[in-house]
């Protein structure tokens, strides 16, 4: 679709010149491609997605898995049959237009949602644990998944470090909390040297270290990572994903993630899943899908 976009789905409205289609949620564009024309698009090359092929982008076994997973809010189902597998120490990206059921995903995994059937596991072989009905707070403690969500999580008239406390108040005792919120400082400078701040006079890359920091009180095992670029300024971006890139390599966390900038998200992910109306529609290695001309056309501004 050139030189017009669309109008709530109805009589396409012409745009401003002769312009051509960069993509979905990728910066400035003469032309805006509708969420129902992304979907349109993906349905025409979407893949069989196969069991086999999700377990082959994993590396070992797979720490986290889901098996078609059919879930939602109230009684409407948002996602139908999904499966995902992701390895101890790997990264997974979702991508896809708005409404696909990427954040649902998330929600689904930490016990955000409702589950109308499918399966949700977690941990290492011998030690697998059906986490599909637990509470997020058990899902927490118990099973070492932590959720860092999209933006705005801090207690904006809480310090600092009161914020990082909060992180660990599932911890049988406060001093443990505390202890670990020192690491934190030791491992993040910029925090240390707001420690006796509002929270709510940070900037927004501080802001996002601190939601993750936060995260990290209690040493989990898994972070669902819920649009870690969203209203973060390019500089800010790039020191997000260096913080979890530092986070996945180095103290092996395991990471999956919802991007709305899909070409940061795939340059950092080891597997990337598109999703479109609730379902898995390709799978790949980050760099297969970043190399794929229909994933560059819609998603990546190519």
């Amino acid at each position: 679709m050139t030189g017009e976009q669309q109008n709530d789905g109805n009589k396409p409205v012409e745009s401003k010149g002769a312009g051509t289609t960069s993509g979905y949620h990728m910066g400035s564009v003469e032309t805006v491609i509708s969420v129902e024309d992304v979907n349109r698009q993906v349905a025409d090359f979407a893949e069989e997605v196969s069991i086999d092929q999700l377990k082959s982008l994993v590396v070992g076994e797979p720490y986290l898995t889901i098996e078609n997973l059919h879930a939602g809010y109230g009684q409407m189902e948002i996602l139908h049959g999904i499966n995902l597998l992701v390895g101890a120490k790997q990264s997974l990206c979702l991508i896809g237009p708005n409404g696909a059921g990427k954040s649902t995903v998330l929600h689904a995994i930490f016990g955000f949602n409702n589950i109308f059937s499918g399966t949700i596991t977690a941990g290492s072989s011998g030690q697998k644990t059906d986490i599909t009905k637990m509470s997020p707070s058990d899902k927490l403690q118990r099973a070492g998944i932590a959720y860092i969500l999209q933006d705005k999580s801090v207690f904006p008239a809480m310090t600092v470090e009161e914020n990082l406390w909060m992180g660990g108040f599932l911890k049988d005792k406060p001093a443990d909390a505390k202890r670990i919120a020192e690491e934190v400082f030791d491992k993040y400078p910029r925090l240390a040297a707001r420690r006796k701040h509002q929270a709510k006079v940070l900037s927004g890359g501080e802001r996002r270290l601190l939601e993750i920091s936060r995260a990290l009180v209690m040493n989990p095992e898994v972070l669902l990572v819920d649009e870690p670029s969203i209203g973060l300024e390019p500089r800010f971006i790039d020191m997000v994903f260096e913080i979890l890139h530092d986070l996945q390599h180095n103290e092996g966390k395991t990471i999956i993630m919802v991007e709305q900038n899909a070409k940061k998200g795939l340059e950092f992910a080891d597997i990337g899943y598109v999703m479109v109306s609730g379902k898995i529609a390709i799978a790949g290695t980050g760099q297969e899908l970043l190399d794929n001309p229909n994933v560059g056309r819609l998603f990546l501004g190519g």
